[in-house]
């Protein structure tokens, strides 16, 4: 089986990336990062990817919903307008048990334009306190079977109504959950996802009028064939530009709240959200990091943590948490996606928006790194003039040594590889170029087309 039980150890940054284990990881790396030579490396257009949404007023109408309503107007959404009944929902986590009413919303059936074997859903939403909603999948196969509908994630912008949450122990022979992506059980096997539904349900108060608000439902469908290494990109248009986004260090955190996966030492994915909202002009009110120790520097990464933290996955890394975490300031969007090559990531910063990436690797695979792991996100925020990616890599000492250049060839195949060999010979898995991308409503046409370009609308 491809899947793994649970994408925790994928996702989160190694906890000791040390001089010591930098050189442990050199030392260990038996064949390189070559992979089979009887294996040609698949290109770009080997590795399809379709990312879909509904946001629009006549999407949320073409959907079929129970109790929901449809909201017009600049930004369409929508809510629960008449609750279709109650549920017991007991919370795993804190073990309390609570009534709810509830409406759903289902979204037309969306037919693929090739065969997946993964998927991760993203949404961007508000929900009151008293509010929370559940993201579903259900999905027909190549072989005319149907999944079941699984769980994509239990969410709220809080967390004193329900713990937001993954859902664990979610499979059908063929497919299952790791955390938040699906995936096909054996796709040597060729099986594959023809299409699919999601499902939004809302929940609230019993007797209230409070109501969550879904602005974008999505998914990011893919079939990216195993893969050690990838083609090489030429630099494009986005050589020679850097965006000023701020930068801030995980390490500086470290010891922090640990009750939010250790505290700082394993916050790659919020920090980094945490830079990209900022340079779009977000950030907490001091009223919303009143709870935060004032000794602290930089609270706003302590918040980020604290609301992207998945109760079940136990750690911040969760890819739709994230995004759902970005989308909940002022008129942000956000997806969880998977970009092709450099090339687009190019595309998106010369039009000004920076693109979070995720990727693993050995300290000798990344020059100027200094460290090893087997999962870690950072932000890329723009290109030398020779084409070398410049990213804001939260694991730094400090905010200063944030800023890194790293060798693109380099860079680019540690981010688009699906397999690679870690510290011990073994053949693990790679994010096979997953991609945060977080932008404001207000965009220009530019950057809407820009966008346009990798797939995301």
């Amino acid at each position: 089986m491809r899947r793994p039980t649970s994408r925790r150890a994928v996702l989160v940054t190694a906890l000791a990336a040390t001089t010591a284990s930098a050189a442990t990881h050199a030392s260990a790396e038996p064949r390189g990062t070559e992979g089979p030579a009887a294996t040609p490396a698949p290109g770009p257009e080997a590795a399809p990817v379709d990312y879909h949404s509904w946001t629009s007023y006549t999407d949320w109408r073409c959907g079929s919903g129970r109790g929901t309503r449809a909201l017009p107007g600049r930004r369409p959404g929508i809510v629960l307008d008449r609750p279709v009944g109650t549920v017991e929902y007991t919370d795993p986590h804190t073990k309390t048990t609570s009534t709810w009413e509830y409406a759903t919303w289902t979204s037309p059936p969306r037919t693929l334009p090739f065969g997946a074997t993964e998927l991760v859903a993203s949404w961007n939403a508000h929900t009151p306190q008293g509010t929370w909603l559940q993201a579903e999948l259900s999905g027909t196969y190549s072989d005319g079977g149907t999944t079941p509908w699984y769980v994509m994630g239990r969410w709220a912008s809080g967390d004193t109504d329900i713990k937001r949450t993954s859902v664990d122990g979610q499979d059908d022979g063929k497919s299952g959950i790791s955390t938040d992506t699906f995936a096909i059980d054996n796709p040597a096997g060729g099986l594959r996802l023809a299409s699919y539904r999601l499902r939004l349900t809302l929940y609230r108060r019993p007797g209230t009028q409070l109501t969550p608000i879904v602005w974008r439902i999505g998914a990011m469908a893919s079939a990216v064939p195993d893969r050690f290494t990838v083609p090489a990109s030429k630099p494009g248009e986005g050589a020679g530009h850097e965006l000023r986004v701020p930068r801030y260090s995980q390490e500086v955190h470290k010891g922090q709240y640990p009750e939010y996966n250790n505290g700082g030492e394993a916050w790659c994915s919020p920090t980094s959200s945490q830079m990209v909202v900022e340079y779009w002009g977000r950030r907490p009110t001091p009223a919303q990091l009143a709870w935060v120790n004032p000794s602290f520097a930089d609270p706003q990464v302590d918040q980020a943590a604290r609301y992207t933290y998945d109760w079940q996955y136990q750690g911040c890394g969760n890819w739709p948490f994230n995004a759902a975490y970005a989308a909940s300031y002022h008129e942000m969007e956000a997806v969880i996606t998977r970009l092709r090559s450099l090339n687009d990531v190019e595309r998106l910063i010369r039009h000004g928006i920076p693109v979070i990436t995720s990727q693993s690797f050995l300290a000798s695979e990344l020059d100027g790194a200094g460290y090893g792991t087997a999962g870690h996100l950072m932000c890329v925020v723009g290109f030398t003039p020779t084409g070398d990616v410049i990213a804001n890599d939260p694991f730094s000492a400090d905010d200063a040594a944030v800023r890194r250049v790293y060798k693109r060839r380099q860079f680019e195949n540690i981010w688009l590889r699906t397999k690679r060999y870690n510290a011990k010979g073994q053949v693990v898995g790679g994010s096979g170029g997953v991609a945060y991308v977080y932008w404001p409503t207000d965009i220009t046409p530019g950057q809407r087309a820009a966008l346009a370009s990798v797939g995301v609308r």
